[in-house]
């Protein structure tokens, strides 16, 4: 406790909880005494992969963790968690499962045997949806773009969560843009032939080897970047040479990574980008199979902070005799 002073917030309750779970629990109140409950916005997710969610997420865990005298608080939160989960936004997977898991622990578990009674409304259509189970799925087909809603009502003594599912298909081909801020992250995707020229790849003639070139900037308006991603995914028609098994990379060595993983028809690079600092992938080709085939953008990002992106559309590519 002597160096408490030196924790981060976080750190803090998640000590609190600690002490509660050894049966401490005038130790943990103590602790999170005056202590926020909520965090400001994090610029670095840290060793930790953490967010201002993510660490809320704690705290209400640890509320819940104190029992009734902390309920209000833990209420409170537990719907500023959900609200956030609910909107338009991108979150980590770090983020995204512990704000699950605090949530469960708060709502707990409903009595065994429990039985679902309650009824629906869809577009003003009465439909049952009681149950034996602790899960119903109902289809929802909405007919209208804007006046379709869904009513709950909880006709039993059980706590019900209700979650409205959608699916659909995703944008496919050229249709799919990219939206670029090169004052956060440039990248530029060519192609090269074997001794170093630059060529369209529309069109290449079937048994071309050639070289995806690709050159990532950090223009440094926001530092250093770590856990970067580059995602290359290739057309069908095209074979990767991987230079591991063909005598090493020759003329075209790559900027350093952390790891690289060659698959039949992609490339991921995971990799660190200082400020102000230029690096360089390739991955050798050969144009293998004649057709007319679809060739995904190539995208890098960071793994943990979706604002820092860059990528090249798709386009279709062809491979002739």
């Amino acid at each position: 406790l002597k160096e408490f002073k030196y924790l981060s917030n976080e750190a803090k309750w998640r000590l609190a909880a600690a002490y509660q779970l050894a049966g401490q629990t005038n130790i943990a109140l103590d602790l999170i005494s005056g202590m926020p409950t909520s965090f400001p916005a994090r610029t670095s997710w840290g060793y930790t992969y953490g967010s201002d969610t993510r660490d809320e997420a704690m705290v209400l865990e640890t509320l819940t963790l104190l029992g009734p005298t902390k309920k209000t608080k833990a209420e409170e939160l537990v719907k500023s968690i959900a609200a956030k989960l609910s909107q338009d936004y991108w979150y980590s997977t770090q983020t995204t499962a512990y704000s699950l898991i605090a949530i469960a622990k708060f709502c707990g578990k409903n009595p065994s045997g429990a039985k679902i009674i309650s009824a629906a409304a869809i577009d003003g259509k009465q439909t049952d949806i009681n149950a034996n189970t602790y899960l119903r799925q109902l289809p929802v087909v909405f007919k209208t773009q804007n006046s379709s809603n869904v009513v709950i009502t909880n006709k039993g003594s059980n706590t019900l969560y209700v979650r409205l599912i959608t699916k659909g298909q995703p944008l496919a081909g050229d249709s799919l843009k990219v939206n670029n801020n090169p004052a956060v992250l440039a990248m530029s995707v060519n192609y090269l032939t074997q001794d170093g020229k630059a060529i369209e790849v529309n069109q290449l003639k079937q048994g071309s080897d050639f070289v995806a070139k690709v050159v990532i900037k950090n223009p440094g308006g926001r530092g250093a970047y770590s856990q970067m991603a580059l995602s290359q995914i290739f057309p069908s028609g095209w074979e990767i040479l991987n230079a591991r098994m063909y005598g090493g990379e020759g003329a075209f060595k790559s900027s350093p990574s952390t790891y690289q993983d060659i698959r039949d028809d992609r490339v991921y690079t995971y990799f660190s980008i200082n400020q102000n600092e230029t690096l360089t992938y390739y991955v050798q080709l050969n144009a293998s199979y004649l057709g007319r085939y679809f060739m995904p953008g190539t995208f890098t990002e960071a793994m943990y902070d979706n604002t820092v992106s860059a990528g090249v559309n798709g386009k279709w590519v062809e491979v002739v005799q």
